[in-house]
């Protein structure tokens, strides 16, 4: 029987994130509107092999064996499989296949587990994982709304769904007042949680030395079109009006919460509640929850023996993964079973992280979180760069884009060992556990 082998992280990147237009058509502001998903995820994949290849001449992208990549509206753009296509369409050698994974919003870091583990069994010496989402062209849930595409197939629920009350799904913003409820957090906790993601993200935005090892700049050709997604034409061609666009920062982050937190407290408390009204105790607003965005992100993941062979210094090895199912109404809390099997499978307790990642769907499950693990709610260890309230939560990519935040952190700052985690819906979760080298 063979022994397991170490998987190690030889680099990670992400692009900007851009606000979905989706929500706000009106508005016209996302920073990718008119960029395909195909474009953000064929920016990462080229990318992570280029900047390989720059320090490593000997690297052949021929000897990846596979690239698995998380999205979940896998339509459209998004379908067909994305990872295979996005890959031919990046110019990368037809020898690598790919797959797209789709566990809900665990679905990004699901896919650096996935290849992590086939490296560690010897299935393959060179992999990437990526993630992709574009919510401006594809809202959340919109690859079970077939029934407004194809009308002759509608949406089928089971009649157990029907009949069994305690497994109907609510809206996740539900979920998270439920959370509350459970935890009796205050409106104040929260905000103050929302308002501490920007300041993070705001301090690592503005250094940008770091900033530009880790956001890679997207560029793409811009198709001007009005509020209805109408060609705008160009008054001397008559054709519509085309543009190249390059965009290098994140569009999401708002400085005001650093630069002035007088106002932005008065910003963020003014917010109203979105799933329960102010009179029924709701505390969940937009402020303490995450972004509607769109990004990718991609991870190239080696043996150590490959990556010792071709000379590569790696950023980190994966130490352990882990996943759970939980209460599919509350949702939101499958991480802590996650993480707990994830840090006994590293031999490692919460003490021994220098890194906590979990994704701020909203600041609920982060708070929960700290609570049950012992630990407090503002832990400088907690998302030191921001999180989702802050950059945003492209669902499929999200793992993908906080795993390279959380190593490209550890590694900066001569941090040690770090530990993701990741709700999703109907009450999946998932953790990681790294080591920087």
């Amino acid at each position: 029987m063979k022994e397991l082998r170490e998987c190690v992280v030889i680099d990670a990147i992400r692009t900007p994130v851009g606000k979905s237009s989706r929500a706000q058509m009106k508005k016209l502001g996302g920073a990718f509107r008119e960029c395909s998903a195909q474009d953000l995820l064929i920016t990462v994949l080229q990318q992570i092999v280029e900047r390989t290849k720059k320090i490593c001449p000997d690297f052949d992208p021929k000897e990846i064996e596979d690239c698995h990549v998380g999205c979940l509206s896998q339509i459209g753009e998004q379908g067909g499989n994305i990872a295979r296509f996005a890959l031919l369409m990046a110019g990368l050698p037809e020898e690598i296949a790919g797959a797209t994974v789709n566990r809900y919003c665990n679905a990004g870091l699901q896919a650096v587990n996935t290849v992590a583990n086939a490296i560690k069994v010897g299935d393959g010496d060179i992999c990437i994982a990526g993630g992709v989402e574009s919510m401006t062209h594809y809202a959340m849930g919109s690859d079970m709304q077939i029934f407004g595409r194809i009308p002759k197939y509608p949406v089928i629920y089971s009649q157990k769904m029907r009949e069994d009350p305690v497994r109907k799904m609510v809206p996740q913003g539900v979920s998270s007042e439920l959370i509350n409820d459970k935890y009796s957090f205050t409106r104040e906790e929260l905000d103050h949680f929302g308002m501490w993601s920007h300041q993070k993200a705001t301090k690592a935005m503005r250094n940008e030395e770091k900033y530009f090892k880790r956001v890679v700049p997207v560029t793409y050709l811009k198709r001007y079109t009005d509020e209805e997604m109408n060609p705008i034409k160009d008054e001397k061609t008559g054709k519509q009006k085309v543009e190249e666009v390059t965009v290098t920062t994140d569009q999401t982050v708002r400085e005001v919460y650093l630069d002035n937190p007088e106002k932005g407290w008065e910003m963020i408390s003014s917010l109203k509640p979105v799933f329960r009204s102010a009179e029924k105790h709701g505390k969940v607003t937009a402020g303490n929850s995450s972004q509607i965005v769109d990004a990718a992100a991609a991870v190239l993941l080696m043996s150590r023996e490959k990556a010792d062979q071709l000379g590569l210094k790696p950023m980190a090895r994966i130490l352990s993964t882990a996943v759970a199912g939980g209460e599919p109404v509350i949702m939101l809390l499958a991480p802590i079973p996650a993480m707990r099997k994830a840090l006994r499978r590293a031999d490692l307790t919460i003490d021994d992280m220098d890194v906590i990642e979990p994704n701020e769907a909203f600041a609920s499950p982060c708070l929960a979180f700290a609570k049950d693990f012992g630990y407090e709610f503002d832990d400088p260890r907690v998302n030191p760069t921001g999180g989702a309230i802050a950059i945003g939560h492209p669902i499929g990519a999200s793992g993908v884009v906080y795993f390279t935040e959380m190593v490209h952190y550890l590694k900066n700052n001569n941090k040690k060992y770090g530990v993701q985690l990741m709700c999703g819906g109907a009450g999946v979760g998932i953790s990681t556990v790294v080591e920087a080298l």
